[in-house]
Order: C-alpha cells, then sequence, then structure tokens
C-alpha cells in the first residue's frame, strides 16, 4: 500500500457561507486552494449550493449549522467541522444580523441577540479556533467582518454599531495576543454590498445607482471575498491589527455627506 504523500491543504472555515459574503468568500478561499468549512443559520440548502460550489474548484467542503444565539455552546461547531475537515488554518466570522429600531424603542432581547451573534459569538469562535491553531504549531489567520459601522454610527442600528464597533476593537487586541502563536488578526470592513442581508440578491451592481457613494455603485460580494482571502493567504503574513474598509469611498463621505444633507430624513431608520 502506498503512503499518500500529498501536501494536506489548508482549512479555512467560514461562518454564515449560505449566501452573500460568506459564500463569496468559501468559494474564492476554495479557489485559492483551501478546503472550506460552511456554516448556516437558516438556510441550509443555500450552505449546500456554497458546498457544491467549493467541490466545483476540486476542494473538500463541509456544513454545519450554527445558531450564534445559542452560546457558548454555538461555538462548538468550530471544533466539530476542524474534526472533519483534519484541522483550521483560517477562520472568517462573517455571520451577522442586525436591525432598525430607533434607540429609545430598543428593547433587551433585541439588543442581546445583536451582541451575541455579531460580537459574542465571533469571540467564542475565535478562542476555539485560536487554540486549534496554537495546538497545529504553524499559526493561522482570523479575519472578522464587520462593517462601514464598525468605524461610523447609522441611526436605527444602536446595538448593531455597538457590536461592530466592538468587533473592531476585539481584532485589535487578538492581533496583539495572538501575533506571538503566528496568527494574525484584521477585519474587513463591508460598506453597502448588494447581498440578501441589504435585500439586493442578484443586483447587477454596475447598474445601480448610488449618489451618495463616491463609486456612484454598491459593491458585489466579490470584491469584499477577494480582500479576506488576501488576508486569509500568505502574502499577508505581514498584516495583523487592521480594519479594511471595502465601501466605495462610503466612510470618506462622513463630513461631506453631513454638510450637504438637505433634510432630516436621515433621522428616521
Amino acid at each position: 500500500m502506498t503512503e499518500d504523500t500529498r501536501p494536506v491543504a489548508p482549512v479555512a472555515l467560514v461562518t454564515g457561507g449560505d449566501s452573500g459574503i460568506g459564500r463569496a468568500t468559501a468559494v474564492k478561499l476554495a479557489e485559492h486552494g483551501m478546503d472550506v468549512g460552511v456554516t448556516w443559520h437558516e438556510d441550509d440548502s443555500g450552505a449546500r449550493a456554497t458546498a457544491r460550489e467549493v467541490h466545483a474548484h476540486g476542494r473538500r467542503a463541509a456544513v454545519a449549522r450554527l445558531d450564534l444565539t445559542r452560546l457558548p455552546e454555538a461555538a462548538d461547531v468550530v471544533d466539530d467541522l476542524a474534526d472533519e475537515l483534519g484541522r483550521v488554518d483560517v477562520l472568517v466570522n462573517c455571520a451577522g444580523t442586525g436591525t432598525a429600531t430607533p434607540f429609545l424603542d430598543l428593547d433587551l432581547t433585541t439588543v442581546r441577540r445583536v451582541i451575541d451573534v455579531d460580537l459574542v459569538g465571533p469571540l467564542l469562535c475565535s478562542q476555539r479556533a485560536a487554540r486549534r491553531m496554537i495546538a497545529q504549531g504553524d499559526g493561522g489567520r482570523i479575519v472578522n467582518v464587520t462593517s462601514v459601522h464598525e468605524h461610523q454610527p447609522r441611526v436605527g442600528a444602536a446595538p448593531y454599531c455597538a457590536a461592530k464597533g466592538g468587533l473592531g476593537l476585539l481584532t485589535q487586541v487578538m492581533a496583539l495576543e495572538l501575533a506571538e502563536h503566528g496568527i494574525t488578526v484584521n477585519a474587513v470592513a463591508p460598506g453597502e454590498i448588494a447581498t440578501p442581508m441589504t435585500g439586493q440578491e442578484d443586483v447587477e451592481v454596475e447598474r445601480a445607482d448610488r449618489p451618495g457613494i463616491p463609486l456612484g455603485r454598491p459593491g458585489d460580494a466579490r470584491e469584499v471575498a477577494a480582500v479576506i482571502a488576501f488576508l486569509a493567504g500568505p502574502e499577508s503574513s505581514y498584516t495583523t491589527g487592521a480594519s479594511w474598509a471595502v465601501d466605495g469611498g462610503m466612510l470618506r463621505m462622513g463630513p461631506q455627506a453631513g454638510s450637504h444633507l438637505t433634510s432630516g430624513d436621515w433621522r428616521r431608520p
């Protein structure tokens, strides 16, 4: 019997990989030669469609359900997928949720749900992945998908902004603490991206008009995935603790947009 001497492929785990940025990221990482574990919350068929795309690139895929409102046990999925695929080299925390609720109308259940899914869940999943990476002994990559609202507020999105802002600063702390183990940690902060979360699935972004965005359109999920793939790969080995905005210039418009608004419509979600 001949021993299999083929090199072991790196393994990436992508939460929220059933659609949008998560799916685009899983497929892009497969294109880069990684086996991919994909999690889903409500769309099992979407996750399996992502897995088929991963397989189409000649890579292995594993699928598992992840409900980040059920903490801390939800983080077990990181170990489950790592066991199934043999290791974990990259974790992309992409699963997320939000709300469009005025601050004074928020209830504690909604606040806790958003904070758990967008901040506490990624923290616990990252702990699991980092411990695995340290035990493996050859470093790793963690990429936290935040939002432009890691950096700038949005009316009606208090818990979302709090969670994404917190995840951005958590990214920096993780980067400092995990650097000695060869693990880099970065954030990617998307602006308006044409995904199911923004109600724009399958939109042709080049035909959408966004006067308030310097590039004049929303982004495509694959444009975000390309940045994530760079941060997940070997060429980003000296990049850690940074937040990469993928927003068509949206963040640069803050003061300019504020000085040019002609009504108070921005006060309502």
